[in-house]
């Protein structure tokens, strides 16, 4: 999920103008084992605890849940990891079946990669790491946008978020109610690049202060066999338990640890990390006891997940006439609109990202109301029947998959505090961790990454030295 930025308009205006086990885990994880394939699943971890005594139990092998579990691997401590889905990977999975090719269903942008974690793993993975192509274009109706309209973009793109960072320094008020007057007719779509497509929210709903925060994520790597790929990868030897949903935490235990209850067990530990979604914390899917303090309850329905989805269709052919990679976005007069990835990675398989609130209202009509705006939007903007060029098809419904109910977080105006909230441990028994609980790379991997490393040198701090 890609994330434009003040940077990065600067630096795209001249590319866009030319182009337009049985045992709890014991220290280290074990060899890496059989090179993935993109055109097979990847091999199953080895067997995990599903009950028991450990040191620590990871709620969730997301890539939060991955690291922290690498990070006590190496420091010799056991642990559990607990994963309610079938698949390790959280938000970041690729499936290799519907399209043939690797198709990221969640997230697919590795972000800064010169200071992301998981980007300088790569080179151990054996997978096929390359630089996103730098810029974008921009369809308005049939045609490209000319240079001096390119200009102009780009020149109130900055304004916006000039002006936000700006009034995030007096008030922590919404993105939309700090953006310039004289953005004429390229409001709508400053609006969709920035809210729905950045931060999967529209703007009168993002935290200004929490925009200004984020870091600049002004270049991307792709992975040819996919980012949830490269997550399986990192997880290759780490034991883990899928499909146990956790149900009950309590951190009353007589023990001064925890007992963590699942649907096949339990385990008692001195600690827990958990990983999942703000959303999930909001429903009360694993019950607490005691109830979590109202500071973290509070903290998470700020910090809720925003609407993102893909709407992914196979163009045989290359009918749009678009490059590999190709990132396309329309002078949109409404927010009824979308973003555009072309030919991911040199395939057939061209991506439609939908998001924010009309993302979210599309979404809930089904996957036909879905298939039939993509298609209608393409050949509102690419002048060809895109229907009949469409061969195999598949939309994605975050806010209905069970263990994530939503995309990433970006804090609601005023609540930009409560990632460090998230931060925070409870009774020194719980931590919490994901890319919700990290103040500048929120909505990315490689935020939920460092999160999940944080949380376990916390842990392996509180347990002080191992001893046996």
């Amino acid at each position: 999920m890609k994330r434009l930025n003040r940077r990065s308009f600067l630096a795209a205006s001249a590319a866009m103008s030319a182009s337009m086990t049985a045992a709890p885990a014991l220290g280290a994880p074990t060899a890496p084992g059989v090179p993935v394939s993109p055109k097979k699943p990847a091999p199953a971890p080895q067997v995990a605890p599903r009950t028991g005594n450990v040191e620590v139990v990871i709620v969730g092998a997301g890539a939060a849940g991955i690291a922290a579990a690498r990070r006590l691997a190496a420091a010799g401590r056991r642990f559990a990891l607990v994963e309610a889905a079938a698949t390790v990977g959280g938000r970041c999975i690729t499936d290799t079946t519907l399209f043939g090719v690797p198709f990221d269903r969640g997230a697919h942008w590795v972000h800064m990669p010169e200071i992301n974690p998981v980007a300088k793993l790569g080179p151990q993975t054996g997978l096929d790491m390359y630089p996103a192509p730098p810029g974008q274009r921009v369809r308005i109706g049939h045609r490209y946008a000319r240079e001096g309209e390119m200009e102009e973009y780009l020149g109130g793109t900055v304004r916006a978020s000039t002006a936000i960072a700006d009034a995030s320094r007096k008030n922590d008020i919404s993105c939309a109610q700090a953006l310039p007057k004289d953005l004429g007719g390229w409001r709508p779509m400053i609006e969709f690049v920035l809210g729905p497509f950045g931060c999967a929210k529209d703007l009168a709903e993002v935290s200004a202060l929490d925009f200004a925060h984020s870091a600049e994520r002004d270049n991307d790597l792709l992975c040819r066999q996919g980012f949830g790929a490269l997550l399986t990868k990192l997880a290759s030897g780490i034991p883990v338990e899928l499909s146990n949903p956790v149900t009950r935490i309590s951190y009353a235990a007589r023990s001064g640890g925890v007992e963590v209850e699942t649907a096949r067990g339990q385990f008692e530990a001195r600690a827990a990390i958990v990983t999942v979604s703000t959303n999930i914390l909001s429903a009360g899917k694993i019950k607490f006891i005691p109830d979590l303090p109202k500071r973290q309850l509070d903290a998470a329905a700020k910090l809720k997940l925003g609407s993102y989805d893909h709407v992914a269709l196979e163009l045989p052919d290359n009918p749009l006439g678009l490059r590999p990679d190709e990132l396309v976005f329309e002078k949109s007069d409404s927010t009824r609109t979308a973003a555009l990835f072309a030919n991911v990675s040199g395939t057939p398989l061209c991506v439609i990202d939908v998001a924010g609130s009309f993302g979210r209202d599309l979404a809930a009509k089904g996957d036909a109301a879905m298939f039939d705006f993509a298609q209608s939007w393409l050949t509102g903007l690419f002048g060809t029947d895109v229907g009949k060029a469409v061969k195999r098809r598949y939309a994605t419904h975050w806010n209905d998959e069970p263990w994530v109910l939503g995309a990433f977080s970006a804090a609601a105006p005023g609540g930009q505090p409560s990632r460090r909230v998230l931060m925070e441990s409870v009774n020194d028994r719980i931590w919490f961790a994901g890319e919700a609980a990290h103040e500048t790379l929120w909505g990315t991997v490689g935020g939920a990454w460092e999160s999940g490393e944080r949380a376990a040198d916390a842990v392996v701090k509180s347990l002080g030295r191992k001893t046996g």
